[in-house]
């Protein structure tokens, strides 16, 4: 009797242990299991109308820097344009074309769009795409092919230079040098030149301070630029939506001092 007494009590002692190491498995399995588990309610979505209102204010404050008009630049990208309809967008105050790029390639819809925009009463200009290891002669040649002259024009041309290539930063803005030098003595204008933020001061910066700029930079706040430059123009969005044109367009506007008489042509 003694000896089942002995049993009896020892299982009773046990039960306490059982039953503490049973919570202490179920805390240990909850608290794993809360801790890896996601979130299973989403965070919930804001009002439509509080989206907008953020969203221009971002806008305001985007171009609370700048002073003047806004404008857009087009290419084939764009394909046929409804020029009519750009017309009637505030929005689009000048508008440069694509014509040319390195040495043999045109922009087939550059005439149709020239043409078109001269129509509606858009001041227009042109762009040529520049080529850093192609000889600045022969892209000269390339240009002046299909723009022989600058009666049909508003603004004056404007160079875009966005690649280095296998050219060494030297030799890159030597060329540059001589296609701008090109431009100026072929049509009597100096050329503005279009840039990214990033490109401008990694390669351009101290250098062409006699030239105009358009910078691009896609996101809030003025692109930071080192030097000195005449930085006219701002491309701001590359995702712009500008009535009668189909998907995605460039849009640029003038920084403080700047406006659209710094880029016509001074007719004689």
């Amino acid at each position: 009797m003694n000896r089942i007494y002995i049993i009896l009590l020892m299982l009773l002692m046990l039960v306490p242990s059982v039953e503490a190491a049973k919570k202490k498995t179920l805390n240990t399995t909850t608290s794993q299991l809360m801790y890896m588990e996601p979130d299973v309610l989403p965070a919930p979505l804001q009002p439509e109308q509080a989206l907008t209102h953020l969203q221009d204010l971002v806008i305001r404050r985007r171009r609370s820097h700048t002073m003047g008009k806004r404008g857009i630049d087009v290419s084939h990208y764009q394909n046929q344009i409804n020029w009519d309809a750009v017309a009637d967008d505030k929005d689009v105050n000048y508008v440069y074309i694509k014509a040319t790029e390195n040495v043999g390639l045109v922009d087939n819809l550059f005439l149709r769009n020239l043409k078109e925009a001269r129509r509606v009463g858009i001041p227009v200009g042109c762009y040529h795409f520049f080529s850093p290891t192609a000889a600045p002669t022969a892209q000269l040649k390339n240009l002046t092919s299909v723009v022989p002259n600058l009666k049909d024009h508003d603004l004056v041309p404007m160079v875009d230079v966005e690649v280095r290539g296998k050219a060494t930063p030297a030799e890159m803005r030597n060329r540059l040098r001589q296609f701008l030098r090109g431009i100026e003595d072929y049509y009597g204008v100096k050329p503005i030149i279009y840039t990214g933020q990033n490109f401008y001061n990694k390669y351009l910066a101290g250098y062409f301070e006699d030239y105009l700029f358009m910078i691009a930079k896609y996101s809030d706040g003025v692109p930071q630029l080192n030097g000195n430059p005449k930085f006219a123009l701002w491309q701001f969005s590359a995702s712009g939506r500008i009535k009668g044109i189909r998907g995605a367009v460039d849009q640029s506007c003038f920084m403080d001092n700047y406006s659209l008489r710094d880029i016509l042509i001074k007719r004689r």
